[in-house]
């Protein structure tokens, strides 16, 4: 029987917290017709296709921290999330299937880029909403630690109140220093 994963990452633009992956393995019996690329749906149909997905698959995620985008930068640090998150299956995948043009180097594994794949490949799609959903639900939890800087509206992406409370506040220890505009305010 071949078993397929797909794998997609999310947070590589945001200013804050870990990039994650995921790699999901879908169920037969899975109604393929509903996953959807994650930026393609509401909050709430997220939530509701991410317990759906988790009851009927295999499913792991996997992270790469602030510290390791720092050291590493967010492309090498995303393909470490991705090779993590294949690594926390249960079972092995024949092959996995994984969004963009870059794919994490990992021997004994069959793996294939798809560029837009979020959109193609119900695997993937569903990857990408487990990804997003618990990174969301990450940095919703970060937020409460650091007041003011709305991480549960914008997930820590550069929005004009995140900036704005940068400028308040000052950077945290969870903010990617390297990255722009960040890199300037030090």
């Amino acid at each position: 029987m071949k078993i397929i994963a797909g794998v997609d990452e999310v947070g590589r633009g945001s200013l804050v917290g870990p990039v994650l992956a995921a790699a999901v393995i879908l169920n037969k019996s899975i109604k393929k017709k509903l996953l959807k690329d994650s930026k393609k749906l509401s909050k709430t149909q997220r939530e509701i296709l991410f317990k759906y997905i988790k009851k009927n698959s295999i499913w792991a995620t996997g992270k790469a921290s602030v510290k390791e985008i720092e050291k590493m930068n967010i492309l090498q640090a995303s393909l470490l999330a991705m090779k993590r998150a294949i690594k926390n299956l249960d079972k092995k995948p024949n092959l996995i299937l994984v969004d963009g043009n870059k794919l994490p180097k990992m021997l004994g594994y069959k793996l294939k880029s798809i560029i837009k794949g979020d959109q193609k490949i119900p695997s993937i799609s569903a990857a990408s909403i487990v990804a997003k959903v618990t990174r969301d639900k990450l940095i919703t939890k970060l937020g409460k630690k650091f007041k003011g800087y709305y991480w549960d509206k914008n997930m820590g992406y550069g929005t004009k109140i995140h900036l704005k409370a940068i400028k308040t506040f000052g950077i945290t220890s969870e903010h990617r220093k390297s990255f722009a505009p960040l890199n300037k305010l030090k």
